[in-house]
């Protein structure tokens, strides 16, 4: 079997770029990103993203590193509410958004991976995130079509892999990422620490490695969001 080891993320992502491409990117707020592909991908210098997740990162950093070279045509999110720069850009009419609500987003890119082409939602009817789309009653309760997300190339951050790509996912950092090995046309993975095959136990396996193409041992910085402190008690 081929190796899907690469050194860096910049050869992980070797011919799989292009312009005007659509990408998953995992992660929730800055929380189990991939910090290392996002980078990477900025530095091929493709455009006209379509970019999946959750949310568009931060300024400068995270999916924020697209939107500041402008790389990013649309967004197809959930939650953008710490990039300002993603802000102007939308209110200046310089960026698509596809507004999901949370759930409905992380349902789609299941959906999509598992070869689902819609399912009908409850959630949205009655408010925008419904217009324009088909509507249907099942036992007298309407509910909105929503349709399964796929992409050209998927970019996932796990804690830990075996040399054939198996991923475990550590705690909030598992997240979108899961669901998004499984929906990108191909994954590329990146990982804090990968292991011998046969090292991993089975039944800890969130993604299996069939589902990954690449991989690479990533270095993380792992920004906090919103850092929020007390004062010590007694100071």
């Amino acid at each position: 079997m081929p190796s899907k080891i690469y050194s860096d993320a910049k050869s992980a992502l070797e011919g799989l770029t292009f312009d005007g491409m659509t990408v998953m990117a995992g992660g929730f707020g800055l929380c189990g990103i991939p910090e290392n592909l996002i980078g990477a991908l900025r530095d091929t210098g493709v455009t006209g993203i379509t970019a999946i997740s959750n949310n568009a990162g931060v300024d400068g950093f995270g999916l924020g590193m697209l939107l500041n070279t402008r790389q990013i045509k649309k967004m197809i999110s959930s939650y953008v509410g710490e990039n300002k720069e993603f802000e102007r850009q939308y209110l200046a009419g310089e960026l698509e958004l596809e507004f999901n609500p949370q759930g409905t987003l992380a349902e789609r890119i299941r959906a999509g991976g598992a070869g689902i082409p819609g399912f009908y939602t409850a959630t949205g009817v009655g408010t925008l995130v419904a217009e324009g789309k088909e509507l249907k009653e099942f036992n007298g309760k309407t509910f909105v079509l929503e349709t399964g997300l796929v992409a050209d190339l998927s970019i996932v951050k796990a804690w830990k892999a075996d040399e054939r790509g198996n991923l475990i996912f550590r705690k909030t950092a598992r997240n979108f990422n899961p669901m998004m090995a499984t929906a990108g046309k191909v994954c590329v993975a990146e990982v804090e620490e990968i292991v011998p095959v046969g090292s991993l136990d089975p039944d800890c396996i969130h993604t299996p490695g069939i589902y990954v193409d690449r991989l690479i041992k990533g270095t993380f910085e792992k920004r906090i969001e919103q850092r929020t402190v007390r004062q010590r008690q007694g100071a």
